[in-house]
């Protein structure tokens, strides 16, 4: 079982350590995806400050001397996590590389994101890792808003658009967060703001995932690009009513920084990504889906 959730407040940037200068370390070893989201451009440059936005794909054992340098470089480094720049349960290799972690660094505090696609099946996977929590992005209950915001799903090999697949996903999301929450380990919820989607969704959303076992959310507004690239971000004002509606059935963190897939060192504090990845001005790459 991994650390209690009073634990995390205190040493983990995303639970409240932010207030205690808690560092991180984004491990991107996770390349592929299995859903399509509208809004999502998965990519390989230095220079985008983002979410799924990385310099390099490592494979898990190089994360043994990326920890040691970054540690280094950057004491105040409490957590290794993984959230990309593709699915962390899309392949074996976030699995693995926390496997080397907990045996070569077993102080550091294991945080892993997912978009719950995979998560009921290999829920007993991440239990047995001994993880120490768990992001899931959940955008929607509501199949027909999550189709909105979802073209289709690869699951067991099948493409599977619209609808019938945002149910599927819907479905093992929430089976999945109960599972992982009933074994100990705390759950944080990302829900993506597209306001003209799902902005009269999201109390909906953060009182079905606090039933599940959720003990915090987090509103990310939109970056319009992709297919929602003429979508309007949203106002502040939609963030703040975002954040009181789902505030009246769960803790709101309200501290997040859009980190990149590389991300290293304390949010809004110091970046040492540059350092670490050796990262160069480069021709931007992009992912397909798949």
């Amino acid at each position: 079982m991994g650390r209690e959730y009073s634990d995390l407040q205190n040493s983990h940037p995303c639970f409240g350590g932010h207030k205690n200068n808690a560092g991180r370390i984004h491990l991107p070893v996770s390349p592929g995806c299995n859903i399509a989201c509208k809004f999502c451009d998965r990519s390989i440059n230095d220079v985008e400050e983002r979410p799924g936005v990385t310099s390099k794909i490592l494979k898990p054992e190089e994360s043994i001397d990326i920890l040691k340098k970054a540690l280094e470089i950057c004491p105040d480094i409490k957590v290794a996590g993984i959230a990309g720049p593709g699915d962390t349960l899309a392949t074996d290799n976030a699995i693995k590389t926390f496997s080397i972690i907990k045996k070569e660094f077993p102080n550091l505090i294991k945080c892993m994101s997912t978009n719950g696609l995979l998560l009921n099946e290999r829920a007993e996977e991440i239990i047995e890792l001994g993880l120490d929590s768990l992001t899931v992005t959940v955008n929607a209950i509501d199949p027909e808003i999550e189709a909105k915001l979802n073209d289709y799903i690869i699951y067991h090999g099948k493409k599977i658009e619209g609808v019938e697949g945002a149910k599927i996903l819907i479905h093992n999301q929430l089976e999945g967060i109960k599972k992982v929450a009933a074994a100990g380990i705390t759950i944080k919820v990302n829900t993506v703001l597209v306001p003209e989607i799902n902005g009269e969704h999201i109390e909906e959303v953060a009182k079905t995932v606090k039933a599940a076992g959720a003990k915090m959310y987090n509103v990310i507004p939109l970056i319009p690009q992709h297919k929602l690239k003429d979508c309007k971000a949203p106002a502040c004002s939609d963030i703040e009513k975002a954040i009181w509606k789902a505030s009246k059935h769960i803790e709101v963190f309200r501290h997040c920084q859009r980190c990149r897939a590389d991300a290293v060192g304390v949010p809004g504090v110091s970046e040492f990504g540059d350092q670490i990845y050796q990262r160069r001005l480069r021709v931007k790459e992009t992912f397909s889906h798949g």
